[in-house]
Parts: C-alpha cells; sequence; structure tokens
C-alpha cells in the first residue's frame, strides 16, 4: 500500500543537476562547457532567436501577403444542454441567469455565448437572447417544449 512514508519517485525520474564551474575534478571547472571567450560564454550573453549576425534576418527580408483573420476572431463560451439542464431549473435562460448559476465564468461572462446539443434536455426552458445555437440545441429545446427567442 502507498503512504506518505514510502512515497519514491519512480527510476530515471531524478537526475542530479550538473554543478559548474567546482574545480578541474568536477569534470566541468575552468570554462564550465562555455568554451573559450566571446559572446556566447559570457552571462547572459547570446543572440536573440532569428538575429544573422546584424544582417536583415530572413524573416524581414521576405515578402508579407495575405489577410490574417487572428485579430478579429470572434471566440464563444460554449456550453452543452447537459450542463443547462444540471443547473437551471425551469423559466427564461438569459446570459445574465447563465452567470448567476456559475455556467459563465472570468473572461466567458464577455463573450457571447454559442448553446450545443450535447446531452438531454427534460425541461421547458425558454431561452431570451442567447447569441447562437447548434441545429442539434435547437432542435431538443423545442422538442423539450421550449423556445428560442432572439433578438
Amino acid at each position: 500500500m502507498l503512504t506518505l512514508n514510502n512515497l519514491k519517485s519512480p527510476k530515471g525520474a531524478h537526475k542530479n543537476t550538473k554543478r559548474l564551474g567546482r574545480g578541474q575534478a568536477s569534470g566541468q571547472g575552468t570554462q564550465s562547457g562555455k568554451g573559450h571567450k566571446g559572446q556566447k560564454c559570457r552571462s547572459g550573453g547570446g543572440v536573440r532567436p532569428g538575429f544573422e549576425g546584424g544582417a536583415m534576418p530572413i524573416y524581414m527580408r521576405l515578402p508579407k501577403r495575405g489577410f490574417k483573420n487572428a485579430p478579429f476572431k470572434l471566440e464563444y463560451a460554449i456550453l452543452n444542454l447537459s450542463q443547462i439542464n444540471d443547473k437551471l431549473e425551469s423559466g427564461e435562460v438569459t446570459k445574465k441567469t447563465l452567470i448567476d448559476s456559475g455556467l459563465l465564468k472570468g473572461k466567458q461572462r464577455a463573450m457571447p455565448v454559442k448553446v450545443l446539443g450535447n446531452g438531454k434536455l427534460d425541461k421547458a426552458l425558454t431561452f431570451v437572447n442567447i447569441d447562437k445555437f447548434s441545429k442539434t440545441a435547437q432542435d431538443l429545446i423545442v422538442k423539450a417544449g421550449g423556445s428560442v427567442i432572439t433578438k
């Protein structure tokens, strides 16, 4: 039986740290594995990734083309019907009720909401001003006796 007094790391999980600059006999004395002089042997030395010795780096030489949508991407807070079924009893489902019930937390509270049809819904709920629904979710809501009211 595993208890606190007989806990052990698995074999090979712990490796001793390389102790640099502790004399010649240690095998890592004198230059401590950094070679002789130069920028790379100094403390804090070295060049940033992509640096080409002062020449214009390739990522700056190559032309940039096209459109990148990443800054404008719209992300949704995803909720499944099973989560809503567990947390909410009956009545209207709005963004405020989702926040109050703890289904939307942190930065999700500011995001638009999308409801997916994963799970079962056995309550007649009315969804008011929720941003998006999957086709499955919408069918399951109507089948359970609920409705979807959009803006």
